[in-house]
């Protein structure tokens, strides 16, 4: 009895040991949204529509907003009547994603934002404060788009995120006017050199990325495809 005792307490502290030699974000469950919870959660927008002559369940943000950030779902219209909890993946729970809605004016589909990207910018955000919004902006590399002088700005590297569609590390830029963008190339050229979607010059070409992907490109701009089918930065005029 005392050496079956013993090798269990072994087991239950390697087990905790384990569990501590993963970050929060590294662990299997904090990687994606399940597909169980964004449909669950897509029932339930479907039919609070019903129910309610065609409104949404979101949070109400002015036009200020980009597209993908601009209607968050709001979960306290949806519980108890159409979710009994929210999702264990989401912002309000914890987690690392904020569930929004896209084609709001068409056919409401739940997606969902890496909020770790966004926590990178944040960052950013605070250090360009500090500097008193005066920051140099680096060599242009598109319509508004800058790289950053990352060494003035403070930092030992060039700052980056990791992709949420590949394993790619993403670039983040910076905008005359002092938004932070992160630069989705590497992904949007594997997706077109799969040729599996059919993409016009200067439409944006964006969707590819989430058209088969919960996660939306946020804090991106658009982009299209030159006469070589290779993504470029969209420009006003285009």
């Amino acid at each position: 009895m005392r050496k079956y005792f013993k090798l269990l307490t072994l087991m239950l502290c390697t087990f905790f040991l384990t569990a501590c030699m993963y970050p929060k974000e590294e662990r299997v469950e904090n990687q994606v949204a399940p597909n169980d919870q964004l449909q669950m959660i897509q029932t339930a927008v479907d039919q609070y529509k019903k129910d309610n002559g065609g409104l949404l369940p979101i949070k109400e943000r002015d036009m200020s907003y980009q597209i993908y950030v601009k209607h968050p779902i709001d979960f306290d219209k949806l519980k108890p009547k159409y979710i009994s909890d929210v999702p264990g993946t989401s912002y309000e729970r914890g987690g690392y994603f904020q569930y929004v809605l896209m084609d709001v004016e068409t056919k409401p589909l739940v997606k969902v934002v890496d909020l770790r990207t966004s926590e990178k910018l944040k960052d950013l955000r605070i250090r360009l404060n500090i500097k008193n919004d005066q920051l140099p902006l680096g060599k242009k590399i598109g319509p508004n788009v800058y790289k950053i002088d990352y060494k003035k700005f403070g930092l030992k590297s060039y700052p980056t995120v990791k992709s949420p569609y590949s394993d790619e590390t993403l670039p983040i830029y910076i905008n005359g006017g002092n938004d932070f963008i992160i630069d989705y190339s590497l992904d949007l050229g594997k997706a077109l050199q799969s040729k599996k979607y059919q993409v016009h010059p200067g439409k944006d070409i964006r969707w590819i990325l989430y058209k088969d992907s919960p996660v939306l490109p946020a804090y991106s701009v658009p982009y299209t495809v030159n006469d070589k089918n290779e993504p470029i930065f969209k420009t006003i005029q285009n």
